[in-house]
């Protein structure tokens, strides 16, 4: 195999929540296989921006709330308009909120839902109609282990990422014959804001990390190899999947 099918050079790629943590370490891994960025996030991603600048890529930021699906449209032409294309889409942008079932809200049910799984279909669905036309694009989403698992004090959280494991199969089965690839990555407890109030209860860190076989937090960097992966020419015969990166907790 030619290791040329992983570059991204040329390509474009919109990341979503990519001001910090995983969404960061994707845009910048993308940009380290040659891509030019498009980073969506609610406050300026100035921190992104010089790290992929400093790689040598163009880098353009698209402040953005996606709690709302309004602005997806518009996302897709700033890309467009700053950038000449999209080739590439990254649905990382996730919020969570913590409660026991019989106390949570609807509010934090709605707004859990709204950016996690509502806005990160529509955004499919914008890039998708541009991609369709061009016969060709690489959409990963990302889920968590609990798509596959149920989890504790986080219904919204387990219900969305349970539905965005089902939408990427959706879209796979409906776009792979239209020359796209929808495929997912799903994190195990990664070192992040989203998980900073596990890590600092040391009974539950200890508990957690008992679990998993690598003996660590994963680190933001951990999902860069994966995302290049799905992003590239590597993985054209890939459609569907949910790849879990998470140092070993689903096969315990």
């Amino acid at each position: 195999m030619n290791l040329s099918s992983f570059s991204l050079e040329g390509k474009v790629a919109l990341v979503t929540g990519a001001n910090k943590g995983l969404g960061q370490a994707i845009a910048l891994a993308l940009a380290q296989a040659g891509a030019d960025v498009a980073a969506v996030s609610r406050v300026p991603a100035i921190e992104t921006r010089a790290k992929v600048e400093n790689l040598g890529r163009k880098f353009i930021g698209i402040e953005a709330d996606l709690i709302s699906v309004k602005p997806n449209d518009q996302i897709i032409e700033k890309t467009m308009s700053g950038l000449g294309r999209l080739d590439i889409l990254v649905n990382n942008a996730g919020i969570i909120r913590r409660q026991d079932a019989v106390d949570f809200s609807e509010q934090d049910w709605d707004e859990v839902m709204n950016v996690n799984i509502k806005s990160a279909f529509f955004l499919c669905q914008a890039a998708g109609r541009l991609m369709i036309q061009q016969g060709s694009g690489k959409i990963i989403n990302i889920a968590s282990m609990l798509s596959f698992q149920g989890g504790i004090r986080v219904p919204s959280y387990t219900a969305s990422k349970s539905g965005i494991a089902g939408i990427t199969k959706l879209l796979a089965c409906e776009w792979a014959s239209k020359g796209l690839n929808i495929n997912a990555i799903a994190p195990g407890y990664m070192a992040t804001d989203n998980t900073e109030q596990l890590r600092a209860d040391a009974e539950r860190s200890s508990d957690i990390l008992k679990r998993i076989p690598a003996g660590r937090w994963g680190e933001p960097a951990d999902i860069g190899g994966t995302a290049v992966f799905l992003a590239s020419r590597a993985s054209d015969y890939l459609n569907g999947a949910i790849i879990p990166v998470d140092g070993g907790w689903l096969a315990r």
